[in-house]
């Protein structure tokens, strides 16, 4: 089937009002015409996250590359992969991905040569860095046979066609405005997956969506959300994926506006 693909970020209507940059970040990867990695990120924006900008961006960065690792460790072997990430997904490849992600922000951190937040024995409390850089973390692998969805943190991933809309992570879902984080030293622990495995019989035009909170929380309830997922595979059918990409930051931008007013970053992998 044809793969098309689109992101975008916008920064939050309130964010705009009050002069706050964009904490989102994403990334797309085309590793072949029938393996696609994409990682969204939404940075905690708080006063203890003065960086999580920057951990967005190492977050989805961390993802792709982490994911391609194993893919060229199971180039040949994609019967084997789905089969380890089934088995060791929410564990060991989600300890890789926070190693990799605490790794990179040690670096970022050493680079700008702020003054270290110490511990009373005089040694780098990397904690409270790791949650200066506070993000969470969405990732998808989508291969001919199967795809492969990670979560750590709140947002959303999707799969909509013309007759059903359904989520392809089960997460828990936290009341207020808290989330898991990947800053947390043990995060990996929250992390959680999901395999989903495609058959012949899928011949009608599917839909992945990956959503930070910003989408879903400017809607009033879960059936207006899963309604404008639907809208978008709709109208992707009905006037083509490119016209609907080149709408889609001023539907993000008003969705913000009349919603919760958060960043939305939003990204579309169609296939047909």
């Amino acid at each position: 089937m044809a793969r098309k693909l689109y992101g975008k970020s916008v920064k939050g209507a309130t964010h705009v009002r009050n002069g706050q940059p964009l904490q989102d970040s994403f990334k797309i990867e085309e590793i072949s015409p029938d393996l696609t990695v994409i990682a969204v990120a939404d940075g905690h924006g708080s006063d203890k996250s003065p960086k999580s900008k920057n951990g967005s961006q190492i977050a989805v960065n961390t993802f792709c590359k982490v994911m391609d690792r194993y893919l060229v460790n199971y180039a040949k072997e994609l019967d084997s992969l789905v089969t380890y990430l089934n088995r060791e997904g929410d564990t060991k490849f989600a300890q890789d991905i926070c190693d990799e992600w605490q790794k990179r922000v040690r670096e970022s951190y050493n680079k700008s040569k702020e003054e270290k937040p110490l511990l009373e024995n005089g040694e780098v409390n990397w904690k409270a860095v790791y949650q200066m850089y506070g993000t969470t973390l969405l990732g998808l692998l989508i291969t001919k046979s199967f795809i492969f969805a990670f979560q750590i943190g709140d947002g959303d991933i999707v799969m909509v066609d013309a007759d059903t809309i359904s989520p392809v992570v089960e997460t828990e879902k936290i009341l207020g405005t808290e989330t898991h984080s990947l800053s947390k030293p043990d995060a990996w622990r929250n992390a959680v997956t999901a395999i989903r495995r495609k058959n012949a019989e899928e011949g009608k035009p599917y839909l992945y969506m990956l959503s930070t909170d910003g989408f879903i929380n400017s809607y009033l309830t879960e059936d207006e959300y899963r309604k404008s997922c639907r809208d978008y595979h709709s109208m992707i059918g009905e006037h083509g994926f490119e016209k609907v990409s080149d709408n889609v930051e001023s539907w993000l931008d008003e969705t913000s506006r009349l919603g919760c007013g958060d960043d939305i970053t939003l990204v579309l992998a169609y296939f047909e």
